[in-house]
């Protein structure tokens, strides 16, 4: 009888240890990629070389704005001094200068574009192949994004491991 009683209770035991790693093992974890985009060293560095670019686009656009708002103070002062025909010629220049500046104020903002979504997919290119390692590592099978849910548990954040292994690995995105 002794037997069967330790024989029950070894077999609950190891039912009970492999149910727990079975459910340890099928529990989804997390990352928020989008602290990691913003937090991760390239990540930062990234963002830092757009921002500069597109403040700098932008000062050169202000100044040319400058430039053609004075011309275009000039053209309507000399309106009544100037032919009409040099009147028109002037006005057209001017459009001329107003719709370069768009299209240079729109590749600016197509080329920031361009490389904020190179340096993202660059990125992720680089965390995939860290965030597989760490699921085999820690036998986990699922890993979500954090946007994609409405509550969890804290402790299922994999966010500053994944990204410590991240730092090491990638410390700079080329976006020249």
């Amino acid at each position: 009888m002794r037997n069967l009683k330790k024989f029950f209770l070894a077999t609950i035991l190891l039912l009970s240890i492999n149910t727990l790693s079975v459910y340890s093992a099928d529990t989804p974890y997390f990352i928020d990629f989008k602290f990691i985009l913003n937090e991760s060293n390239a990540g930062k560095k990234a963002q830092t070389f757009l921002k500069e670019k597109l403040e700098k686009g932008f000062a050169s656009i202000k100044k040319t704005e400058l430039e053609i708002s004075s011309e275009e103070k000039k053209i309507i002062q000399q309106k009544k001094l100037i032919s009409s025909e040099e009147y028109k010629k002037k006005v057209t220049e001017l459009r001329k200068k107003v719709s370069e500046l768009q299209k240079k104020r729109s590749i600016l903002l197509e080329s920031v574009a361009k490389q904020r979504t190179f340096a993202r997919n660059e990125l992720l290119k680089n965390l995939n192949p860290i965030i597989k390692e760490y699921m085999n590592q820690k036998k986990i099978r699922m890993v979500l994004d954090k946007k994609s849910l409405l509550l969890a548990d804290e402790n299922l954040d994999i966010t500053k491991d994944i990204m410590k292994v991240l730092n090491k690995n990638l410390k700079s995105i080329k976006l020249n």
